[in-house]
């Protein structure tokens, strides 16, 4: 159909321009025809229309099975890279989203990859941070109870020392005011007595 409408589109104005130079032809002044002009003489127009007819044909001809087939092929060849190329980039357009997609399925794995490592490593910690604070609770409860020991101890080797102290100045005390030595169980009963009432 291209084909078709290409010739005819081509022969429609080789016909405009034989009528225009037939009616040029006709309106020549038959003082033209005079002076030498044989083409201009209306009694020759028969051979000269048929040979403008066989003319016409044959360039209609070479036109039609030369010029116009390779034409046509040239455009066709052309239309079909312009296909190729559409359909190439539609290729590489799909290649590229399918890329797009496996890319984006890539990073959400790894982010939800990422986030259970984190969530992970979170527990892991906490959990160890609770074991170490859990042994330090322990460590430090026995050294605070042992410490508590060590000063209750201490205290009552202090408290021994100073009931033995206080039973030594108390019968030095009695000795220098009554002028004898009292007895050492008396003097610790009575130490004693003075000290649980000061204690209370």
């Amino acid at each position: 159909m291209g084909k078709d409408a290409t010739e005819s589109g081509m022969a429609r104005p080789l016909l405009h321009g034989a009528v225009v130079v037939l009616v040029a032809i006709v309106a020549v002044d038959s003082t033209a025809l005079a002076a030498g002009l044989p083409q201009l003489d209306a009694t020759k127009f028969a051979p000269q229309v048929i040979w403008l007819a066989l003319s016409f044909a044959i360039l209609y001809l070479l036109m039609a099975r030369l010029a116009l087939p390779r034409i046509s092929r040239v455009l066709e060849e052309r239309q079909r890279r312009i296909d190729d190329g559409l359909a190439k980039a539609e290729s590489l357009r799909d290649e590229a989203t399918r890329i797009l997609e496996t890319y984006e399925a890539a990073i959400t794995e790894a982010q939800a990859e990422a986030q259970t490592i984190v969530r992970r490593a979170s527990s892991e910690f906490a959990e160890s941070s609770a074991k170490r604070h859990a042994a330090l609770a322990q460590r430090l409860g026995a050294e605070i109870t042992e410490g508590e020991q060590r000063i209750t101890e201490a205290k009552e080797r202090a408290l021994a020392n100073v009931l033995d102290a206080a039973i030594e100045i108390a019968r030095a005390a009695t000795e220098k005011l009554v002028g004898e030595a009292a007895d050492e169980t008396v003097v610790r009963g009575a130490v004693e007595h003075v000290l649980k009432d000061r204690g209370r």
